[in-house]
């Protein structure tokens, strides 16, 4: 393989994901899902994969079709509504889903690309969230303990990045992405855009290539929507 970090596409970025991945992808429903990645894993002979997602697909489409597959052993993530798939298998017993809240979720991440051992929190406090975890009594109130989540592969969309890996996000496509791909052994970044080194400023990236190890092109987006607005919203 070639030393640099821009591969020519998906198969090539993945070449070395293989059963049993633990795999950060990022999306929020269907917004900034890395579609090129999640193809390249659908046509490949893959499985027992460990999916930590907000909500690993949603009406059949991104992560879901993983699942449809049958590729999927372990999800952990915050959010099932909407995704049909997931919610058949779990009450069928064949998939583990882990539910986290969504802040716990996003800063579980966050923790495990900082290094750090672990968090508490009041979230959760009282629920089925706090079954076998650590409790601690803080300025006298209740807080439970979080693990950091850390990842074989993060799985990353980003709207340009230059060879370095230096990346800039669209709007809300950015969510989980940034967190993601500092908590992982290796960050694969797909690309609407690979724009020349130094054609992002200082100031516009919001993720340094330090914490990403490989970057392609993406191609064939499809982006769909999952809520058509028909109509315009009053002016306030």
């Amino acid at each position: 393989m070639s030393h640099t970090k821009v591969f020519p596409d998906a198969a090539a970025a993945l070449h070395d994901l293989g059963d049993g991945a633990s795999i950060m992808a990022s999306g929020f429903g269907l917004c900034g899902n890395p579609e090129s990645c999640i193809r390249e894993l659908a046509r490949r002979a893959v499985g027992g994969l460990t999916i930590i997602s907000n909500n690993c697909g949603n009406q059949g489409k991104g992560l879901a079709v993983l699942l449809q597959q049958r590729k999927v052993s372990r999800v952990i993530g915050s959010y099932i509504g909407g995704n049909p798939d997931l919610q058949a298998q779990y009450l069928a017993g064949e998939i583990d889903v882990e539910l986290c809240p969504q802040g716990t979720l996003a800063e579980r991440i966050r923790a495990g690309g900082a290094g750090l051992g672990g968090f508490f929190t009041p979230t959760g406090v009282g629920t089925v969230v706090a079954d076998g975890k650590e409790e601690r009594i803080i300025d006298g109130k209740r807080y439970i303990f979080e693990a950091p989540l850390r990842a074989d592969f993060a799985l990353v969309r980003a709207e340009w990045g230059d060879p370095f890996g230096n990346l800039r996000f669209k709007g809300t496509a950015r969510n989980f992405g940034p967190q993601m791909a500092m908590a992982a052994r290796v960050t694969v970044v797909e690309v609407d855009e690979l724009v020349p080194l130094g054609a992002l400023g200082p100031e516009d990236i919001h993720l340094p290539g330090v914490f990403v190890q490989r970057i392609f092109q993406g191609r064939d987006y499809e982006d769909p929507i999952e809520h058509l607005t028909t109509r315009p919203r009053p002016t306030p």
